[in-house]
Parts: C-alpha cells; structure tokens; sequence
C-alpha cells in the first residue's frame, strides 16, 4: 500500500535538493519562456492537405461535376459529401478544415443568362495559413470547373469564405498554443532525468534501497516535485503568451487543465525512467533532447500535420505527448470547442502517463534487485 507520508517526505527532500541548485531552478523556469517567444515567432507553417468537407444541396450532375473537380486535385482530400452532411459540426470536431455548402439553385443559377452561382466556403481559421491557402486552392479550383464545364454560357461561380475560429487570420493564434506545448515538452523531463542519475552516479541511491521506501513511494514523492516545477513553468508559459502575445483562452478549460497535469506528468516520467536507465548526466541530455524535444517538433503537428508524415514514421507520433497537448492548446487558445474535439487527446495523454509511470517503476525495482 502506498504510504502519503512517505511521497511527500520524499517530495520535501526533492524540492530541498532543487533550492539548493538556483541556477538550474532559474533556467528551468526562464528557458521555456525564451523557447516559447522563439518558437512562436520564428515558426512558418505549410501545409500540403486540405480536408474537405461538401454538402451539396443541389444534388445535379452539375453540382456533382463540381465536386469532381475538387477531387481531381491534389490539395483537397474530400472526408464527406452529400446533402445532410453537417459542415459546421465536421469542423467543430477538427475533422474538416474546410467546408463547401452548395445551395438547391446552384444549377438553376449557372444556367441563366448572365447569372452568377455562389457556394458558401467554410473554413477553419484558427490556421491562418491554412485559410489564405484555401482561398487559392478554391478559387483555382472555380476556374478549373468553369473551363471544363460544356456550356456556351459565362460561368461565374463565387465562393463566399467564413474564416472560424481565427477570423483576423492571426498566425500567433496557431503558432502560439503550439510553441507553449513544445517549450515544456523537455525541461520537465530534463531536470527529472538528471536528478535521477546524479543519485546514481554518487551513490546515494542506495540509501533509497536501504529505506522502508517503495518503489512507487520513491517514484512518486521525486515525481511530484518536479511536476510541482513544471506546472509552475506551464502556468508562466501562459501568462507570458497572454502579455505578449495576447492570447487567452477562449473555451471549456477542463480539458486543458486535465490534460496539462498529465502532459508535465508523462515528462517527468520519462525523464525518471532515463535516469535509471543511462549511466551519465551527458548521456541524459543527449537522449532527452532527442526523444523528448527533437521527436515533439518533428512529429507532434507543429510544423506540419501529423497527416502529412511518411507512414512509416507516422506511428511513432502516438508515443508522443506533445502531439495530443497541441491539440489541447490549439483548442483552449482558438478553437474552443472543447471535449467533442479533444477527448481522444486527453484519453491518449493519461494511457501515455500510465505506460511512462509503469516503465519508470519496472526499471526501479529491476535496479533494486540488482544491487
């Protein structure tokens, strides 16, 4: 049975331990601020697919003909279509970035002399580089259809764009959120890893073996102070993109704050789990900024889609807690549609911290058997 008192002696000597080392405390908490303005500001975004949602009411081989020609190219990747499908709650629930509403006259209208068509384009604007993408690709894709449309008629159809989500197209409002969840992505498990092995590596580890302390006691009591650390440096991630930047939150914040203590919680497990497993505090920086910083900036959808990644690669983003806490931040920061768009994120966040925490005490308990 795991004993309270014990985590928390244990977590009051792991937080005297980091008083005593100001320097590292203070560039645990300054460095993921400068990390944050850095990637925030510095990052451009491209993006190769376009989801692609239609309802098309007019449901004529005209307006079918329509479609074709957003299928045919290679920007669009069409997820639904048909006269009930729900646009607004495809893109609501993030599995749509644009959405094309054909009205019931469209046929009638191309038909007339003189006459101008006009279909509803719904996009998501919370990626601003995104919108002003789509309004390229569809207005291409308009010129595309005229040209191949058998008519003697002037064809004129006119899309009327919706930016949501993001109706200034402010590119902070989607670099920003993603810039928070990468800042803590290494810190949390740096510190932690490089605590666990310094133990090792002067030998006092063995005084935690030779203590009534359980594995789990032991593993918690050190994890939970340095949660406390990283949740202190989240909270002033925060508050710096809201000074800064101007972001603030904008929607339901239970999913953010659950998925926030698991996301630190993961990293700190992580780099627990590092620290017993590599011999040296060099070793621990190396792997850490690989597995913990290299692998979220490549793989967690902050430069490009997840979507976009090589199959073969593709997979190795699930075992990556930035790629679920970007979309948690992107949703608290812009979207705001809250646990129907990011339930599965913060489902994948707690089974990432479980398998992270039980990896972390097989490894401690397989040392103790050793020595």
């Amino acid at each position: 049975m795991v004993r309270l008192k014990c985590i928390l002696a244990q977590t009051v000597k792991e937080l005297t331990q980091i008083k005593r080392d100001r320097l590292s405390l203070i560039l645990s908490l300054l460095l993921p601020l400068v990390m944050v303005m850095l990637f925030a500001l510095s990052s451009s975004l491209d993006l190769n697919n376009i989801y692609l949602a239609i309802q098309d009411l007019d449901n004529t081989p005209t307006s079918r003909e329509y479609i074709t020609t957003f299928e045919s190219t290679n920007k669009f990747k069409l997820v639904a279509q048909g006269p009930f499908v729900n646009v607004s709650q495809l893109l609501g629930q993030g599995k749509a970035s644009v959405g094309v509403i054909i009205p019931p006259d469209f046929t009638r209208n191309l038909q007339r002399p003189g006459s101008e068509a006009q279909v509803q384009v719904l996009v998501d604007g919370s990626d601003a580089n995104t919108a002003n993408l789509v309004q390229v690709y569809v207005n291409a894709t308009n010129n595309a259809f005229g040209d191949n449309l058998q008519s003697s008629q002037l064809v004129s159809v006119s899309p009327q764009p919706q930016m949501w989500f993001n109706p200034g197209l402010e590119t902070l409002r989607y670099n920003g959120p993603g810039a928070i969840a990468l800042a803590m992505a290494m810190f949390p498990a740096l510190l932690a890893g490089l605590a666990t092995v310094k133990e090792r590596e002067y030998g006092t580890i063995l005084q935690v073996y030779a203590s009534n302390l359980t594995s789990s006691e032991y593993l918690l009591g050190k994890a939970f102070s340095y949660w406390l650390l990283g949740m202190i440096g989240l909270v002033l991630a925060i508050l710096e993109a809201k000074l800064f930047f101007g972001l603030w939150f904008v929607g339901d914040l239970t999913p953010l704050i659950i998925g926030s203590v698991l996301y630190i919680a993961s990293s700190v497990f992580w780099g627990i789990y590092l620290g017993n497993t590599l011999k040296s505090q060099s070793v621990v920086i190396s792997v850490v900024s690989v597995t913990s910083f290299l692998l979220s900036l490549l793989l967690s959808g902050y430069i490009y889609p997840v979507s976009n990644i090589p199959v073969g690669l593709r997979w190795l983003s699930v075992f990556v807690p930035a790629q679920s806490y970007i979309l948690l931040t992107r949703d608290a920061f812009s979207r705001g549609v809250g646990w129907p768009s990011v339930w599965v994120s913060v489902l994948n966040l707690a089974l990432l911290t479980s398998f992270y925490f039980l990896i972390a005490k097989r490894k401690l308990k397989n040392m103790q058997m050793e020595t």
